[in-house]
């Protein structure tokens, strides 16, 4: 899975200058997707926004970045699954989101690292649904 290099920005909430110079500095890998268009690979993106929100200055991250509707999109860093729950974790720019839900639902949204996914916060309960 490859994302836009404008897409990959929006997800780690940092904008697409940014991100460009990560890539000629090494941090992250831009190279030409399968469209021939500057991209970022799925889980190369997740790795950076797990270093992201690691960085507990948030050096880099947009804040306050929340829609009005408590809908959060984000990437998938990290899928962890047993015969019955999943726990799924996410970066929504600078925001660490992690769910709880059955693994059959988290088999059904295709939900591993490096994918884009929405996360729906709603009282003490999130949604996690696919854009």
């Amino acid at each position: 899975m490859h994302y836009r290099v404008s897409e990959a920005a929006e997800l780690v909430g940092v904008s697409d200058d940014t991100l460009r110079r990560w890539g000629e500095a090494g941090r992250i890998a831009v190279a030409p997707g399968p469209d021939g268009r500057a991209s970022v690979r799925g889980t190369d993106l997740a790795r950076l926004a797990r270093e992201l929100a690691d960085d507990p200055g948030g050096a880099g991250l947009r804040r306050g970045a929340v829609s009005a509707r408590n809908r959060l999109r984000g990437i998938v860093t990290d899928v962890r699954k047993d015969a019955v729950m999943a726990q799924v974790e996410l970066i929504c720019g600078p925001y660490r989101v992690v769910s709880l839900m059955s693994t059959e639902a988290a088999d059904e949204l295709g939900l591993e690292p490096g994918v884009v996914a929405i996360a729906s916060v709603k009282s003490t309960s999130v949604v996690v649904e696919r854009p």
